[in-house]
């Protein structure tokens, strides 16, 4: 059996246990087409063979840039890798200025792009580009060279041996891929990981994933050029599973075609679904509201491991039964786990998505952790709410006085890419400083509590960690988006993004309607029912915790305007400057 060192050797373990007809399955113009193992080996080698044909060197590097995952990526990546060249994957949603950063700063050599969106930046761009040779496309564009003259270029094997040599002189510890992470601030860094570090994740984050080897199916449709969703992939290979890509905005039509019992998501999207579901049952009049509201509380108490005692679990039996079969035939009827990670989770979403048998398990890693730490397992005990997990296998995890998560482990980075400076300050004896507070409990399990760089002080010297205030507010169906602001202020205050399409609803029900977001948030009523939703939450805060004002915001805050990174984690500087006026209204600057 081929054994697994470097991350080539996943499709080919594949290839020789599983050999499934459906490893990787994408949607064009409407049907699922499916690429086999064999057919998934035999393109990347394909790939391969043309980049050496192009001049392709080891240790040169490939940047793939696609709006939505496809079963093109994985071709392109394991055809880069196993000639010794590095995978830069790109995030689509970044500004032209970062493109044209990293890839001067990779010094890509070509670029392959998925669609007329993503070419039109890098166009913008070109004359700026110092390495790129060519742009290939995956879809067929009238301006652009496609892939598959590529794939044509590399349909004449006489150069194989070559690509062989090329793989056996790879070695498990050389780098692997390059990934710029979107900082919060200042210029992305290239993360370094080699193939030994996101192989060793693989094995250690497959141990907390109950899968049946070879049949499974997944859904994938997290951004793959976060390392995130890529190791997954990964995993998925090795452990035989079926992976059909989805848009994000397609989600719900594709679960119910697809039907699988995995996929990945972002605390983000889960509350989504679960504010639609909520929506949906307000909707419902007498007897079935009663009925739905009643489970829906059943559920917001749960607990793991009948820990409630046998009256609830009998409770939780008729909602299941009810109400919670219903949520789960909407999303596919098969999911029996979402992996959690990229933020944090509302407790609220692990019980509720757990009570309805679709295990919610929330993990915590990062992009220089290759990227898992720790992870939660409903086996053995090893599921606790609100926690993150225990950390993996062969990971140690301490806490340094200040309470900053320092790790030490396989799946440590290697360094940021040109930047010997930045990663001396994060690697330190061998342990990767995080940059997130947190704890451990005595049984293992890690808790983060918030960002080291995001804590702040009020002017009367108390520290505030403004990702547990936001946690707690976005509980509310009224709030999208909210930061909570402060440091060196009197008391802290929040600035609002509203879920628009919620509040909408909500007044032209109770109130009257309104044509803009502009009168809305303005609006005196809908600033009352907005006051009485921080003051609920202010219930489980300190004095000097508590939001004492805020203010709310006419747009939608999103990647393309610089309000959230690619992560949807908030810019909380770039969200400063945008709403000074506001900000500066609460304090009375």
């Amino acid at each position: 059996m081929q054994e697994i060192t470097r991350l080539f050797d996943f499709p080919y373990y594949q290839l020789e246990k599983f050999n499934l007809e459906k490893a990787l399955v994408t949607k064009y113009d409407g049907d699922w087409v499916a690429t086999s193992t064999q057919e998934y080996v035999d393109k990347a080698n394909a790939i391969s063979r043309a980049l050496l044909r192009m001049g392709v060197k080891p240790n040169d590097k490939i940047a793939i840039i696609s709006m939505t995952n496809r079963t093109e990526w994985n071709i392109m990546d394991i055809g880069v890798l196993q000639i010794g060249a590095q995978n830069v994957p790109i995030y689509p949603t970044i500004s032209e200025e970062d493109y044209q950063y990293i890839l001067n700063h990779s010094e890509a050599k070509y670029c392959f792009v998925s669609c007329n969106e993503v070419h039109k930046k890098i166009i913008a761009v070109q004359s700026e580009l110092e390495t790129v040779k060519e742009i290939y496309s995956f879809d067929q564009l009238t301006n652009c060279k496609n892939w598959n003259e590529v794939l044509e270029k590399g349909a004449d094997t006489s150069n194989m041996d070559d690509v062989e040599k090329l793989k056996d002189a790879v070695k498990p510890n050389d780098l692997a891929t390059l990934i710029y992470t979107s900082g919060t601030t200042g210029k992305p860094k290239g993360v370094m990981l080699s193939h030994h570090n996101i192989v060793s994740n693989t094995f250690q984050s497959s141990e907390r994933v109950p899968l049946n080897d070879g049949v499974s199916v997944a859904m994938s449709f997290l951004p793959v050029c976060h390392i995130y969703e890529r190791m997954l992939m990964y995993l998925y290979q090795y452990k035989g599973v079926s992976i059909y890509f989805a848009p994000i905005d397609k989600i719900s039509e594709y679960l119910k075609e697809v039907k699988p019992e995995i996929m990945t998501a972002v605390p983000r999207l889960l509350e989504k679904v679960y504010d639609k579901i909520i929506a949906r049952g307000a909707d419902l009049t007498g007897i079935k509201r009663a009925i739905f509201f009643w489970a829906v509380n059943v559920g917001l108490q749960y607990e793991p491991y009948g820990q409630n005692g046998w009256l609830y679990e009998r409770k939780l039996a008729l909602a299941r039964k009810l109400i919670f079969s219903k949520w789960k035939e909407a999303l596919g009827g098969n999911l029996k786990l979402i992996a959690s990670g990229s933020a944090a989770l509302q407790p609220r979403l692990a019980r509720i998505f757990n009570a309805a048998e679709m295990g919610v398990m929330e993990g915590y890693g990062l992009t220089e952790t290759s990227p898992v730490v720790s992870v939660n397992d409903m086996r053995n005990h090893g599921f606790r709410i609100g926690s993150v997990g225990k950390p993996l296998k062969d990971t140690e995890v301490k806490i340094a006085e200040d309470g900053e998560i320092c790790i030490k482990g396989p799946q440590v980075m290697m360094g940021y890419y040109k930047d010997p400076e930045r990663t001396a300050q994060v690697l330190i004896e061998g342990y990767f400083h995080t940059g997130d507070i947190g704890e451990l409990d005595n049984d293992g399990f890690l808790k983060i509590t918030d960002r080291k760089k995001e804590m702040f002080k009020t002017s009367g010297g108390k520290y505030v960690a403004p990702q547990l205030l936001e946690n707690r507010f976005k509980q509310s169906l009224f709030i999208e988006q909210i930061m909570v602001v402060g440091e060196g202020e009197k008391m802290p205050a929040a600035i609002i993004q509203p879920n628009f399409e919620f509040l909408h609803d909500w007044a032209s029900r109770h109130y009257r309607k309104f044509t803009d977001n502009q009168d809305l948030v303005k609006d005196r009523k809908v600033i009352a029912r907005f006051q009485e939703e921080i003051d609920k939450a202010n219930e489980d805060f300190a004095k000097w915790e508590k939001v004492k004002q805020f203010r709310m915001t006419p747009d939608v805050w999103s990647v393309e305007e610089g309000h959230l990174t690619p992560t949807l984690k908030l810019r909380r500087k770039i969200i400063k400057s945008k709403y000074l006026d506001l900000y500066n209204d609460i304090y009375g600057h």
